[in-house]
């Protein structure tokens, strides 16, 4: 097991600690790191701005260190960027459902041909210095494009913000501004035939506070 650095930031299901040769991501539950490593590196060679990576045990991975600020934290720095990064997130969306995903990863949200990520939100979207780069690919997947954009819509409804209160307010009141204009870059039909398939992925993860299940319950049976 790699000896971890620095404790960078604490997530659900994992921790990121500094490295000598980046940063190590580490479960708390042993799971397939391998299939993840290879979706990111799938997506990677297939030109989508995605960071090397390696497995190396059912917990660990090491993975190239990109500087820059989440796409969520320049949002509660900078909120009247909102329009111009939900630009930017439905443009990552598009460009990876542009990538056919590898038949050997699973097709939970139903059936297509497009590379999922299925937590593709401003958390997940570093903001480097050569631009966005997308991180956390555990949920990877195969299918329609339509149901990972419904699974980004799911996040963006329910999901708590953490941080002060200063960072709350700001994304309550950006939040709805934000989903519209995403939202607005794809077929709205679409996308709400995939929301009860996104909603069930996503109600899937026991970790998920009450609230958040609740909303997403809410926006699957709309």
């Amino acid at each position: 097991m790699s000896e971890p650095g620095q404790l960078l930031g604490r997530g659900r299901t994992a921790d990121v600690y500094e490295h000598r040769d980046g940063v190590l991501r580490r479960y708390r539950a042993p799971r397939d790191t391998g299939r993840e490593v290879a979706a990111m590196e799938h997506a990677r060679s297939h030109g989508f701005p995605v960071p090397a990576a390696r497995s190396l045990n059912d917990t660990d991975i090491v993975m190239e260190r990109v500087h820059g600020p989440t796409m969520l934290d320049d949002l509660a720095r900078r909120p009247w960027l909102v329009l111009r990064h939900a630009e930017t997130l439905a443009g990552l969306h598009r460009r990876l459902h542009a990538i056919e995903a590898p038949s050997w990863l699973p097709a939970p949200v139903g059936h297509g041909r497009s590379l999922l990520h299925l937590d593709l939100h401003p958390d997940n979207v570093i903001l480097g210095a050569a631009g966005p780069v997308v991180i956390d690919w555990p949920n990877a997947a195969r299918g329609p494009g339509a149901a990972d954009v419904a699974h980004t819509w799911l996040v963006l409804a329910s999901a708590s913000v953490p941080g002060g209160i200063h960072r709350r307010l700001v994304s309550a009141a950006g939040r709805g501004l934000f989903l519209r204009t995403f939202l607005g870059r794809f077929d709205r039909r679409e996308v709400e035939s995939a929301l009860p398939f996104a909603a069930a992925h996503r109600l899937a993860s026991r970790g998920l506070p009450r609230e958040e299940r609740e909303t997403i319950e809410r926006l699957a049976r709309r």
